[in-house]
C-alpha cells in the first residue's frame, strides 16, 4: 500500500473529478444516433468508456462514503444532537474512515495504471549480449522464465520469431502476449539482464558472466498507431534455413521498412508469405509506436530518467547469480534467494510487486 499525502489527495480527487466528467461527456455521446451508427467513433468511445468507468465508479462509491462520514463527524462534534444520536454517529466513524481509506487505494492504484500504457498486447524482445553461445543459452532461459509467468498469470504467448543458438537457447527470440494487463505486469523487464554461471562448457569450474537484453513495447490496436501501406516498402525474397524444399524455391520471406524512421522487421519463420506478412506487421507497428512513444516521454521529462520505464536496453536492471542461487533487481535493492525456482517457474511475483510499489511511489511523488 502506498500511503498518500492530503496535498496528493487533493490533486487527485481533481483528476477523479475531471475522469468523471469525461465519462459523463461520453455516455451523452454514446446516445447519439450518428455516434452510434459511426464505427469509427462508437469502437474508440467505448473502450474509452470502459477503461473510464474502471476509475470512475469507485469513485463514486468514494463520494458518497465521504458525505457518510463527513455527516457522521458533524453530527458526533454537534452539541445540539442528543447523546444517542452522538454515539451512534461515533461508532460509524472508524468503519467509514476504513471503507473510504480502502476505496481510495484502489483508485489511485487504477488512477497511476491508467497514467501510462496498458497495453492488453505486447511485443516482448530478448535478444544474447555479451557472451558468445553462453549468452544465447541464458537468453533460451530468459523466454523459458517468461512463458512460465505468463502462464500463471493466464497470458497467452506466442513466438513470433526466433533465431537458435549454435549450442542451444537463441540469439534473439521474440514473444507475443495477449491478456489483461499484459504491459503492466512485463513493463519492469525491459532492459539488461546479467547471469554469472559455471557454462556447461566450462571444464576449469570457472563462473562467467554473460548478458541478454529485453525490450517491452505495447502492441498497438489499428486505432493507436496509423501506419500506412505507402509510407512501409515491402521486399519479398526467397527463405533460407530449414523447412524442404517449398522455402528455398518459393518467396515468402518478407522485409518491411518504414520509410520515415528507417525501422525494419524481417520475417522468415513461416513457409506462407502472408503468415510472414501479418507478423511483420504486428512487430513493426509496436516498434514504430515505441519509437514515437519514446520521443515523446524524452520531450515530456526529459530532465528525469524513470527508474523502471524507459525501456533502455543497455541498462543494467538484473543480475542472475546461479552459485549464490540470487536473483537481484538493481533499481529496488532487492535481492532473492531462489533463482532456481524463478528461473524454471517463472515466479516473479514478489519482485514484480515491489517494483509496482515503489513505481506508485515515484509516480505520486511526480503528481
Amino acid at each position: 500500500m502506498v500511503q498518500i499525502s492530503q496535498d496528493q489527495l487533493e490533486i487527485v480527487l481533481h483528476k477523479l473529478g475531471a475522469l468523471a466528467a469525461r465519462h459523463a461527456e461520453i455516455q451523452q455521446q454514446l446516445n447519439d444516433p450518428a455516434v452510434a451508427s459511426d464505427p469509427n467513433r462508437l469502437v474508440p468511445l467505448s473502450k474509452e468508456l470502459a477503461r473510464l468507468g474502471e476509475v470512475v465508479a469507485p469513485f463514486n462509491e468514494y463520494r458518497q462514503l465521504a458525505a457518510e462520514l463527513a455527516e457522521a463527524r458533524t453530527l458526533a462534534d454537534d452539541p445540539a444532537t442528543d447523546a444517542e444520536m452522538r454515539e451512534l454517529a461515533r461508532s460509524e466513524i472508524d468503519g467509514l474512515q476504513t471503507r473510504t481509506g480502502g476505496i481510495m487505494d484502489r483508485i489511485v492504484d487504477a488512477l497511476l495504471s491508467s497514467e501510462g500504457p496498458s497495453a492488453d498486447s505486447v511485443i516482448l524482445e530478448i535478444r544474447a549480449g555479451t557472451g558468445g553461445d553462453e549468452a544465447a543459452l541464458f537468453a533460451g532461459d530468459l523466454l523459458n522464465m517468461y512463458e512460465r509467468y505468463c502462464e500463471r498469470h493466464g497470458l497467452r504467448t506466442e513466438v513470433l520469431s526466433a533465431s537458435p543458438g549454435n549450442m542451444g537457447g537463441f540469439k534473439e527470440a521474440v514473444l507475443g502476449v495477449k491478456g489483461r494487463d499484459a504491459y503492466r505486469r512485463l513493463q519492469f523487464e525491459a532492459g539488461g539482464h546479467r547471469v554469472q554461471r559455471v557454462p556447461e562448457t566450462e571444464s576449469q569450474g570457472r563462473i562467467h558472466t554473460s548478458a541478454a537484453t529485453v525490450a517491452v513495447l505495447p502492441e498497438p490496436q489499428d486505432v493507436d498507431i496509423d501506419i500506412k501501406p505507402e509510407d512501409v516498402r515491402e521486399d519479398v525474397s526467397r527463405a533460407g534455413g530449414p523447412g524442404g524444399q517449398n522455402v528455398n524455391k518459393v518467396a515468402s520471406a518478407i522485409r518491411l521498412t518504414h520509410l520515415e524512421t528507417g525501422i525494419t522487421v524481417n520475417m522468415r519463420d513461416e513457409k506462407s508469405q502472408h503468415k510472414n506478412r501479418a507478423k511483420a506487421w504486428r512487430i513493426l507497428r509496436s516498434r514504430v509506436y515505441e519509437h514515437f512513444a519514446s520521443i515523446e516521454r524524452a520531450q515530456r521529462d526529459a530532465a528525469r530518467k524513470s527508474m523502471v520505464g524507459s525501456g533502455d536496453r543497455s541498462q543494467r536492471i538484473r543480475t542472475y547469480n546461479f552459485p549464490q542461487n540470487r536473483l537481484t533487481d538493481h533499481r529496488i535493492g532487492l535481492d532473492l534467494y531462489r533463482l532456481d525456482g524463478i528461473i524454471s517457474t517463472g515466479d516473479l511475483d514478489e519482485m514484480v510487486d515491489a517494483l509496482l510499489v515503489r513505481e506508485r511511489e515515484t509516480q505520486l511523488a511526480n503528481l
